[in-house]
């Protein structure tokens, strides 16, 4: 057996006994998420754990003065913020916001790949967002960070490749392990976080073309499924359209399967604005 068949094989059987070690949600957001949990829990609440940090208010002010959420009047105040977007979306963005933390390298070789990583998952979760702005009671923050997480399964797979000599010298190799295990991966994060079944199931389904949502659909995720997929055109691992018009979530979410969201002119603009939210260019 390999070196990366024996990587592959322990990543698997850590992850089945509990023992893979899971990235945990920065603390701000770990309280901002224990506050909305609480059914007694008010704004005033909510915007005193957030004020605590400078680098965070700053960002949600932003967020919420942004054209994708500002009102008629601007936002000067975290604690004009919370209750002007609501508790629910609050918690959403910032958890959003905080997550860029997780994907800083302790190590340079790691570096490229992470910045990678976030880029990919934020251009997701633009994407996610427009498309849910289209369809009647979706929330656009909920898929925004369904878009995020989509791949946070890679996270502790690229930790633990970095202590095996060689793998992250063979990128393909890795590349293989990563995208057969993440989607496991990452669900297990989410039940640690306690996340809601609907964000679990975009971490674990979001690569399965044959899922059908059913009658009650579209859900998030066939929103973070066309988004995904969407965002692999013009790559290497981009499907072909024989494949791509079998993809039920495509007809769920009304997408052309031939274009990005980023191409289609009336969206553009929207997809342009979720981007700066975390200050990338497409």
């Amino acid at each position: 057996m390999s070196q990366q068949d024996l990587f592959y094989n322990k990543i698997l059987k850590d992850l089945e006994d509990g023992k893979l070690l899971l990235p945990t949600l920065p603390e701000v957001a770990l309280k901002v998420r224990e506050v909305v949990d609480d059914p007694d829990a008010t704004a005033v609440q909510l915007a005193d754990i957030i004020v605590t940090d400078p680098a965070l208010s700053a960002r949600l002010l932003k967020v919420a003065n942004s054209p994708l959420y500002r009102g008629r009047v601007p936002i000067e105040s975290i604690h004009m913020a919370v209750p002007r977007l609501g508790l629910t979306m609050v918690r959403n963005i910032v958890t959003s916001l905080m997550m860029e933390q997780m994907f800083n390298a302790s190590n340079k070789r790691l570096e490229k790949r992470l910045k990678a990583l976030w880029e990919h998952s934020t251009k997701v979760s633009a994407q996610s967002q427009v498309l849910a702005s289209k369809i009647p009671k979706m929330n656009t923050d909920e898929a925004m960070l369904a878009g995020l997480i989509h791949s946070i399964g890679t996270l502790p797979i690229l930790m633990q490749a970095e202590e095996e000599a060689g793998l992250l010298d063979n990128p393909k190799r890795l590349d293989q392990i990563i995208d057969n295990l993440y989607p496991r991966v990452g669900a297990a994060i989410l039940r640690k976080w306690e996340f809601p079944q609907s964000l679990i199931d975009v971490a674990a389904e979001h690569k399965n073309l044959n899922r059908n949502s059913g009658p009650a659909g579209p859900d998030l995720v066939d929103v973070v499924q066309v988004a995904y997929l969407q965002s692999l055109f013009d790559t290497e691992k981009a499907l072909d359209p024989l494949t791509l018009n079998k993809v039920i979530s495509f007809e769920k979410v009304g997408a052309d399967t031939g274009l990005t969201v980023y191409e289609i002119d009336e969206n553009s603009e929207e997809y342009l604005e979720a981007l700066a939210l975390f200050n990338i260019q497409p």
